[in-house]
């Protein structure tokens, strides 16, 4: 009999594909096992084909095959440490493949990237760093993940902002990535932006004065969140993220409870669900002045659509709604119905000529 967890994961297909995951070895692999405790073991060996691939185009001086290669291995490793919390050792082994995967993949990216890292608490903070070809000192994005999504996976959705003449800085926060290991995840996410912005006003190849924030799952709380504090912030975009976490604890799906106690730094789950209430919006949405773009999806059954919606009834600034009816949890399925759009959108904010 199949693991229900592996039922489950089947219908992650959209999120996977979308990120940049082939098809084609969404089924073989998750056709390949009948049991959770293959997942990590069975995605690695096939990132590790592409990651081949990557360093053979490296060696051979075929930079554009090696980026593509790369990319493709580090958002498949990443998906094999995806939830993947039961067996940290097998965990962070997938965790560090995707990394050294990015890391090769960013100088050939087009544009490049740049790994970079934020001192943040006595250690700190990593991050991907790219700026749009052609402007000299660009507005910038920064770019906030949830609960199971590194930086790793975002490269398809920096596309969108970069591609318009933004730069964009996607980051592991606390719990997130390379940082999950060092710092719990933290409901105040104000003060882990702070430091990030603090740190950027230091280069001279950004217009700081032009900052937007993109969240999304739980990233879609943590960006308004920040902006009701950090007014440094022109404009936010939040997809689908959670109104209340602690609300919704027990109908989230198991694995995802599981990555939770973790990241959270939890000792047991009633500890990490007393934490979950921390992750809310009450009192908080009120205070939010700059413009806020909030994506809705009407399938989501990790973040409710009437969640997002409570967001923008209650901001105080000019609010964008875009309800996508037949979307599942960020749209992934649909992901033509607003990454474009919420792209246009953050460039008109930021007076980007697009």
């Amino acid at each position: 009999m199949t693991d229900p967890r592996i039922t489950h994961a089947r219908h992650f297909i959209s999120r996977f594909t979308v990120n940049g995951v082939a098809a084609s070895d969404f089924e073989d692999v998750v056709g390949s096992i009948s049991h959770w405790d293959e997942w990590c073991a069975a995605w690695s060996k096939r990132a590790a084909v592409h990651e081949e691939l990557g360093r053979e185009a490296l060696a051979g001086k075929h930079f554009i095959s090696a980026a593509e290669h790369l990319s493709r291995a580090a958002v498949t490793y990443h998906f094999a440490k995806y939830l993947f919390v039961q067996d940290m050792e097998q965990m962070r082994a997938a965790h560090a493949k995707a990394v050294e995967c990015l890391d090769l993949a960013l100088p050939h990216l087009d544009p490049p990237g740049e790994r970079v890292l934020i001192p943040y608490e006595g250690k700190h903070l990593v991050g991907t760093l790219r700026r749009p070809k052609g402007v000299a000192r660009p507005p910038i994005v920064l770019m906030t993940m949830g609960l199971d999504s590194t930086k790793e996976e975002l490269l398809t959705f920096e596309t969108g902002f970069l591609d318009r003449g933004m730069a964009i800085l996607a980051f592991d926060g606390p719990g997130q990535g390379e940082a999950e290991y060092d710092f719990p995840i933290r409901y105040d996410y104000e003060n882990v932006v702070g430091p990030v912005i603090d740190w950027l006003t230091k280069r001279d190849d950004i217009d700081t004065d032009r900052i937007g924030i993109w969240g999304i799952s739980l990233g879609g709380y943590y960006a308004p969140r920040t902006v009701a504090f950090e007014k440094r912030i022109k404009a936010c975009i939040a997809n689908c993220g959670p109104y209340n976490w602690g609300a919704l604890w027990d109908k989230l799906p198991a694995l995802t409870r599981d990555a939770y106690i973790r990241r959270s730094h939890s000792a047991t789950p009633e500890e990490a669900h007393e934490k979950a209430f921390t992750l809310s919006l009450e009192g908080v949405a009120s205070k939010i002045e700059c413009p806020l773009f909030v994506i809705a999806a009407g399938l989501d059954k990790l973040c409710p659509p009437e969640d997002a919606q409570k967001l923008a009834s209650e901001a105080k600034g000019p609010t964008t709604l875009l309800v996508i009816p037949d979307g599942n949890h960020v749209a992934h399925n649909r992901f033509y119905k607003y990454r474009n759009q919420s792209a246009d959108w953050m460039a008109e904010q930021l007076s980007v000529k697009a």
